[in-house]
């Protein structure tokens, strides 16, 4: 037991290996499964790569402990098995620092969405850095003063700073956490984020004994190996409780079961509840289209607008007319449901507004940066400027294009035919009118219908 808990390879070893390598199968089946199953648009930005760092991170931190704490037998000769190598920079800033640095930085976003009801000052990537800079300059620290032993073992004065300062990021995200907490989410972000909390602190504690007992008690085998065992498997335990829902993306498992040819820009409509017409003017028109109507007049007419988008995908230019689409949808949410507007909002302006997204439109730059930081994600005329520098310019190009194209032929057609039909339900003989006018002139038997002359004419018969 003794050589075994100096060089690894211990039965307990390789049970808490397995759990580790299951962890991250099942951190990777959760992390990839909404976009390759349910097929899922990868998002951009944030949303995306906050996640995928956490996973790289995740399994750097289980690597750096099974390679720093002995589990597998080898000698540590090469420059690559170095202690400072794992236990400090791979297992700090590269392993549980990173790790708690993306789950700040989401609640930092959490915060000034809901809480300031505004975007980010300091976009995720400047803030990561920032959050993480501390570790570096802690594993910078520990590298110069060289407190490890061959084993990779700190000495005692070190053991509280280390402890301390990993429970600080702990504190920091809690304290984030608890600034959003009386906010009324649509989704599950702070459910979930506080699930995780709990869930990893207690994992965490269990940690922290562990660390500590396996760091003072160097000399009793028993010990050692239980106590890197319970390191290795509270470490698994922890990462799966930090995912059990990405808080970045709720949509991807509320979406889960969208068809394929359903479009990506009206998935947060529905997930928000907001009814799916998508209109102002809730009957349809049987009048014909004028082209010389006001366009925007025109825009809200259901008929006109999905000839319209039509037309615009087909010359591959329709973001503009989905804009206006989503901001139909964003005005039937009531000014004073703050949440929802912020993300229908958000997710306008990820998928709009934001330089580089999937459909940017063409807005003046000056919009744009008002948009970008705007002081209020709710506010009732947030994108009213961009709308009506897109409407102007789908008047001034594509509508051009549109009264000559097949689309608005096919348009007419339907509108006439409709009209037509609707003439014909309204012209359709009344036979009950038409029974009460009949006159004697009309009658071809030129005979009265009402009682009185039916009783006169029976009485003349009589006599004859």
């Amino acid at each position: 037991m003794a050589i075994c808990a100096v060089r690894g390879g211990c039965p307990s070893d390789y049970v808490a290996i397995s759990i580790a390598i299951l962890s991250v199968i099942l951190l990777l089946v959760k992390a990839g499964v909404p976009y390759l199953i349910h097929k899922i648009p990868r998002p951009k930005g944030s949303g995306f790569w906050l996640v995928a760092i956490q996973v790289i991170a995740s399994f750097n931190l289980l690597l750096s402990i099974v390679m720093a704490f002995g589990y597998l037998r080898y000698k540590r000769k090469h420059w690559w098995s170095s202690c400072y190598i794992w236990a400090v920079w791979v297992e700090g800033p590269l392993g549980f620092g990173l790790l708690l640095s993306c789950r700040v930085a989401q609640a930092f976003q959490l915060y000034n969405l809901f809480v300031k009801r505004r975007l980010p000052p300091i976009r995720s990537f400047i803030f990561l850095p920032m959050v993480l800079l501390p570790w570096i300059v802690g594993s910078a620290i520990l590298h110069v003063n060289k407190p490890l032993n061959p084993r990779c073992h700190m000495k005692t004065l070190w053991i509280i700073p280390v402890i301390s300062f990993h429970a600080l990021y702990i504190a920091a995200l809690v304290g984030f956490t608890g600034a959003v907490q009386h906010i009324e989410f649509r989704f599950h972000e702070l459910k979930d984020l506080w699930r995780g909390i709990l869930v990893s602190a207690c994992c965490i504690g269990v940690w922290i004994v562990a660390y500590t007992l396996n760091e003072i008690h160097e000399d009793k085998a028993l010990v050692q190996i239980i106590s890197r065992s319970v390191l290795l498997i509270m470490t698994s335990f922890l990462l799966l409780a930090f995912f059990s829902m990405s808080i970045s993306q709720p949509l991807a498992s509320l979406l889960s079961s969208t068809k394929k040819d359903k479009q990506d820009y009206n998935m947060m409509s529905r997930a928000l509840g907001i009814p799916d017409s998508g209109l102002l003017v809730q009957e349809e028109s049987i009048q014909s289209i004028d082209p010389n109507e006001p366009f925007d007049k025109l825009l809200m007419d259901r008929r006109f607008r999905q000839s319209f988008v039509e037309f615009a995908d087909s010359c591959l230019a329709g973001e503009g007319v989905h804009f206006y689409e989503e901001l139909l949808q964003l005005d039937k949410i009531p000014v004073e449901d703050h949440v929802r507007r912020i993300y229908m909002a958000r997710h306008i302006i990820d998928t709009y507004i934001t330089p580089g997204a999937t459909m940017e439109v063409n807005i003046s730059h000056r919009c744009r940066q008002d948009i970008l930081s705007t002081p209020d994600l709710a506010h009732p005329d947030l994108f009213k400027n961009a709308l009506n520098e897109l409407i102007q310019l789908m008047k001034m190009n594509l509508a051009n294009d549109y009264w000559s194209s097949t689309f608005f032929m096919k348009l007419k057609e339907e509108a006439m035919m409709k009209t037509a039909d609707y003439d014909l339900e309204q012209s359709s003989w009344n036979y009950s009118h038409r029974l009460s006018s009949v006159h004697c002139t009309d009658d071809p038997f030129h005979q009265e219908h009402s009682p009185s002359k039916l009783s006169s004419s029976s009485r003349e018969l009589e006599l004859q």
